[in-house]
């Protein structure tokens, strides 16, 4: 019985050495793994370094808190011209979103160590920036801590 459509052939048969003519790509995980060995965000990036690797541990980590510090980050003075704060809230919110996205988008490697970092840049910057932990006077519960509204899905 032929299951082939007219017009349509078959696949090439793989080559018979055993490669399938492809140079060390990397597979992409579907669920969580420890190692070095990832991509992250770029292709090749960070490599096989364990330096390199560290390195885009950081990174991660550092994007994290950036995105708390925006949230929680007061740059617009009261009083000031409602269309320049209007644009400084517009690039702020840009800005966050899109370091938000890069933190998910590393994530989504499903590597253990890039999701430790996510998670522990963000608790970081939420105990600095957000918490009162660190802050001299307590404020009243109807004061605005933040230029931007906080993020949601």
């Amino acid at each position: 019985m032929d299951h082939q459509m007219p017009g349509m052939s078959p696949p090439p048969p793989p080559p018979m050495n055993g490669t399938t003519g492809m140079h060390h790509k990397m597979m992409m995980h579907m669920t969580f793994f420890w190692g070095k060995d990832t991509l992250i965000l770029f292709s090749g990036w960070p490599g096989s370094s364990t330096g390199m690797y560290v390195l885009a541990l950081v990174f991660i980590f550092v994007l994290a808190v950036l995105v708390e510090w925006l949230s929680h980050c007061r740059l617009v003075k009261p009083g000031s011209n409602n269309v320049a704060a209007g644009l400084i809230k517009t690039l702020m919110h840009a800005i966050r979103v899109g370091l938000a996205y890069l933190v998910m988008l590393a994530v989504m490697s499903f590597n253990v160590g890039v999701f430790i970092v996510a998670v522990a840049g963000h608790l970081v910057g939420f105990l600095f920036f957000g918490s009162g932990v660190f802050k001299d006077t307590e404020m009243p519960p109807y004061h605005k801590t933040s230029d931007l509204p906080p993020l949601s899905c």
